[in-house]
């Protein structure tokens, strides 16, 4: 590691290799805890390449628990974070809004780090139970159409990086890497960025997969559709800007999809948008987060993806999915 720091400090780029070696080695628990922090300084002060997120990519997906999900092809539905903006948990609810659309979806997330409310804060409050048992995973898709990945349990050789991240309490390149190694391998995937530059390196790392996927990134700064303004899409054969209007949806303003101040206000939010109690923009941003991965896995417009993923939501299938993955949670517990 003393050579790899010594290389940063000299402004130069890690090869792929270099990058996966230097990821194993951190995980391996054989670095102490200031050349990790030094580590992980480096790349909030400079641009990560492509490489050196391919070599950390190829050392998460090498060290991770992989998962069998028995055949299904699920979606997964996650943003890096690390935006700043403190929204409710949008893709978490657009994940059941998919599920409830009749999609699997494999949702992969963790704890909040550079934000206070994570989607696995909110679902474990709310009483999800997190496991890596294949079977339970399974049976959570058949019987309720969505299973969650809570990263921690497929990825324990992080957890040397884990209380240096929650004490840095800033993005850092692992935010960028979330998405990247769910476990589960889904061949479907909706991911949103926080910045124009990430997804770029996204559209590239992905065009060279068998994935099927969709790269959102709002242009003023959101990590997911937010509504408040354009976004840029970077899909498989598609590269444009979407609207609000394009969703058929009015303009929103920041402070309508504000996620609250504790868990338990984002808990609040979260059940009021499944129930239909949400204001009208909650339930907008959700549904226009849904539409376009409904689209990605269906095809089709975004009209007929928007009408699917409201009808998700009206109808109470959405809400059905999370009832019965509370339940299931319960029984495993």
């Amino acid at each position: 590691m003393k050579e790899t720091l010594n290389k940063l400090i000299e402004h130069q780029l890690l090869s792929r290799d270099e990058a996966r070696q230097a990821m194993v080695e951190i995980a391996s628990g054989s670095q102490n805890t200031s050349q990790i922090a030094a580590f992980l300084t480096v790349f909030m002060m400079r641009s990560v390449s492509t490489e050196e997120l391919e070599g950390f990519r190829d050392a998460l997906l090498e060290l991770c628990r992989p998962v069998d999900l028995g055949g299904c092809e699920p979606i997964d539905l996650c943003g890096t974070g690390g935006d700043g903006k403190n929204t409710f948990n949008i893709s978490t609810l657009a994940s059941f809004v998919t599920a409830g659309a009749g999609i699997p979806v494999a949702k992969h997330g963790n704890y909040g780090v550079s934000s206070h409310c994570g989607s696995s804060n909110v679902l474990e409050f709310l009483g999800i139970r997190f496991s890596n048992e294949a079977d339970f995973l399974r049976r959570c898709l058949d019987q309720t159409g969505i299973c969650i990945l809570h990263a921690p349990l497929f990825h324990p050789a992080m957890k040397h990086v884990a209380p240096i991240r929650r004490e840095l309490a800033v993005k850092t390149f692992f935010n960028m890497l979330g998405p990247m190694v769910n476990p589960a391998l889904p061949k479907y995937q909706m991911v949103g960025v926080f910045n124009l530059e990430l997804a770029r390196m996204y559209g590239y790392l992905y065009q060279n997969t068998d994935k099927k996927y969709s790269i959102l990134h709002g242009l003023d700064g959101y990590d997911e559709i937010s509504l408040t303004g354009p976004a840029k899409w970077i899909g498989n054969q598609t590269e444009t800007v979407l609207t609000p209007a394009d969703f058929g949806m009015p303009v929103l303003e920041p402070g309508a999809i504000f996620g609250g101040d504790s868990i338990e206000e984002a808990a609040q939010i979260f059940l009021a948008v499944l129930q239909g109690k949400a204001t009208e923009a909650q339930q907008d941003v959700v549904c226009a987060n849904a539409a376009l991965a409904i689209a990605t896995v269906r095809g089709g417009t975004l009209d007929e993806a928007v009408c699917q993923a409201r009808e998700s939501l009206k109808s109470g299938r959405a809400l059905e999915a999370f009832r019965k993955l509370q339940n299931l949670s319960a029984v495993h517990g």
